[in-house]
C-alpha cells in the first residue's frame, strides 16, 4: 500500500466562481479514491482562501518546501490538478519540486497514468486550461468592477483615510473625517507638507493606525483631494466621475 498526503484548496471566492466544490467534497472524494486504490493517508494539509493564481500557500508549501519527504509520503493526492494551481507557470514549478524529492502527484478527476507517453502532455493542457479559466474569472470581476466604477460606485481597494468600506460603499469615518478637513485646512492656507505634518501631530491628530503623521500620509490624503470632494476613478487610468459616496469637503 502506498502512503500518501491528501491536499485541499478552497479560494476566496468560497463555493462559488472557481470553486466547483468546497472543502467537505475534495475530502470525501480523496478519501474514497484512496480507499478503492489502496492509498494510505497519512496527514491533511489545507489552504483556505488561498486564490489559484497565488503561489503564496501555507500549507501546500509546507509540503513542497518542508519536511514531507519519500519515506514516508510516496505521492500528494489532490481532488483535481487546479487545486495545486491554476497558473500553469506555478503549477509546473510545484511538480518539479515535487519530483525532486521523489513523490507524485495524484489527481482523483483526472488519471494521466492511463495515457500513457501522452500523459505529460494531458497534464500541460489541462493546466493551462485551469489558468484561461481564472483569467477569465479575473475578467468578468475586473470588467463588473469598471462598470461600478463608470457610475461612481466604490470597486476595491483601500478606503482613503476619512471613508471607510460599508456595504460595498464608501461613507464617511467620522473618527476620522476632522483629520482630513484640518489637513486640508492647512493646505489651503498656503501650507507646505512639512508644516502639515508639525501642526496635525502638534495638535493631536494622528494616521488611522494611531502613528504620527510623515510627510508621505500627509501627501495621500492630499492627493485624494477629488474624492474627498466627491469625485471617483478606479485603476490608474480610469476616468474621474461623480461619485456615489458623500463628499467630506464640501
Amino acid at each position: 500500500m502506498k502512503n500518501v498526503v491528501a491536499y485541499l484548496r478552497v479560494s476566496t471566492d468560497g463555493q462559488t466562481g472557481e470553486d466547483k466544490f468546497g472543502l467537505e467534497s475534495q475530502r470525501q472524494m480523496i478519501i474514497d479514491y484512496c480507499a478503492k486504490n489502496e492509498l494510505n493517508i497519512l496527514d491533511w494539509y489545507t489552504d483556505e482562501g488561498i486564490s489559484g493564481a497565488s503561489d503564496d500557500r501555507p500549507a501546500f508549501n509546507q509540503i513542497v518546501y518542508g519536511d514531507v519527504t519519500n519515506p514516508p509520503y510516496e505521492a500528494v493526492v489532490v481532488a483535481k490538478s487546479d487545486r495545486i494551481a491554476r497558473d500553469i507557470y506555478i503549477y509546473f514549478a510545484y511538480r518539479n519540486e515535487l519530483r525532486k524529492k521523489n513523490i507524485d502527484v495524484i489527481s482523483v478527476t483526472e488519471d494521466f497514468g492511463m495515457f500513457g507517453v501522452y500523459a505529460p502532455i494531458l497534464e500541460a493542457m489541462l493546466a493551462a486550461m485551469a489558468q484561461v479559466e481564472r483569467q477569465n474569472i479575473n475578467m468578468r470581476t475586473s470588467g463588473g468592477r469598471k462598470i461600478k466604477a463608470a457610475h461612481g460606485g466604490y470597486s476595491g481597494g483601500r478606503a482613503p483615510m476619512g471613508y471607510k468600506v460599508q456595504n460595498g460603499n464608501l461613507v464617511i469615518n467620522e473618527d476620522e473625517a476632522p483629520t482630513v478637513r484640518r489637513a486640508f485646512e492647512l493646505r489651503d492656507s498656503g501650507m507646505v507638507l512639512m508644516s502639515i505634518v508639525d501642526t496635525l501631530n502638534k495638535e493631536g491628530y494622528t494616521t488611522r493606525n494611531g502613528k504620527p503623521f510623515v510627510i508621505s500620509t500627509v501627501q495621500s490624503i492630499i492627493n485624494n483631494r477629488k474624492t474627498y470632494e466627491g469625485w471617483y476613478h478606479y485603476g490608474k487610468d480610469g476616468e474621474w466621475v461623480k461619485g456615489v459616496h458623500e463628499p467630506i469637503l464640501k
